[in-house]
């Protein structure tokens, strides 16, 4: 069965725009829109005063070398994406001709919510229903879902701590069903 997931193709550090455009240019050429979904390069802003006071905005890429792509893999996209100029590897690969592991789920959500990227993944629990948290301050612990906020992606949980019902706001990503 093909699966759509996230790959981390590596290239020169401070050329990864430069692969970016390499990666797009050859999905349009090759026709490959239809197994090739999206090309990422994260990047934060944030600012930092200037000796004159002035505030300056910076761009920093926190994963330097890296490029993040959704995509299908199929022995096509495969041999279009490892051989693009500027693209040195591909994460996961073993070498020989062998197809990249999938980043799990749980490690690109983060990213994508960093980089502002929706989440198309529907979230199916109800009120009510049992989770398990599996990432931040309470991960491993289960709770009982109290509220559902669709327009922030957020959920909140009721957490027994301490012997007390805890409400936890936390993401779609980080909680599954029980």
């Amino acid at each position: 069965m093909i699966d759509r997931a996230w790959y981390v193709v590596t290239t020169y550090s401070g050329l990864e725009n430069a692969a970016k455009r390499n990666i797009e240019n050859r999905i349009e050429s090759m026709n490959m829109g239809d197994y090739i979904f999206q090309v990422l390069v994260p990047e934060v802003k944030s600012f930092e005063r200037k000796k004159n006071g002035e505030m300056k905005e910076v761009i920093t890429k926190p994963f330097p070398g890296y490029v993040f792509i959704d995509m299908i893999v199929t022995d096509e996209t495969w041999f279009m994406v490892r051989n693009t100029p500027m693209v040195t590897g591909v994460l996961g690969s073993s070498g020989g001709g062998a197809k990249p592991v999938p980043l799990p789920e749980e490690e690109i959500q983060p990213i994508l919510k960093m980089c502002g990227v929706a989440i198309d993944k529907k979230f199916t629990s109800q009120i009510g229903d049992m989770v398990r948290i599996i990432s931040g301050a309470f991960a491993g612990q289960t709770g009982k879902i109290d509220e559902i906020d669709y327009d922030k992606n957020t959920v909140k949980v009721l957490v027994d701590f301490f012997g007390r019902l805890t409400p936890a706001e936390l993401d779609f990503s980080e909680v599954k069903p029980e």
